[in-house]
């Protein structure tokens, strides 16, 4: 068995530690500008989704999934940096979803 291996007990919580482990490593501030780069850059309300797979084809995550930017916008919004416009049809999932803005000053 690998020497790092920790054994635990059934029912013991690892995945609170593990999910707190790695939200401790992302740098944050460094999501928030790709975030922010990608909106200016498109100029046009985006989605989580395509916030995403931009950020992929820019390098800056290794897949498209809408989680490397999802939690991130929602801080973003909480912050009151980006808004929700309106809804659209995603051109992805086709589902509706939140089309994102900067908030303008």
């Amino acid at each position: 068995m690998n020497s790092s291996f920790i054994e635990r007990l059934p029912g013991q919580a690892i995945t609170l530690e593990t999910r707190k482990e790695s939200y401790e490593k992302l740098n944050k501030q460094n999501r928030y500008n790709q975030i922010l780069e990608i909106l200016k850059d498109k100029d046009c309300p985006m989605s989580a989704k395509e916030i995403a797979v931009e950020m992929k084809n820019r390098g800056y995550v290794p897949t498209d999934e809408r989680n490397f930017a999802h939690p991130r916008i929602t801080e973003l919004l909480q912050m009151g940096i980006v808004d929700c416009v309106g809804k659209d049809k995603c051109q992805f999932t086709k589902r509706m979803v939140c089309k994102f803005v900067i908030r303008k000053s």
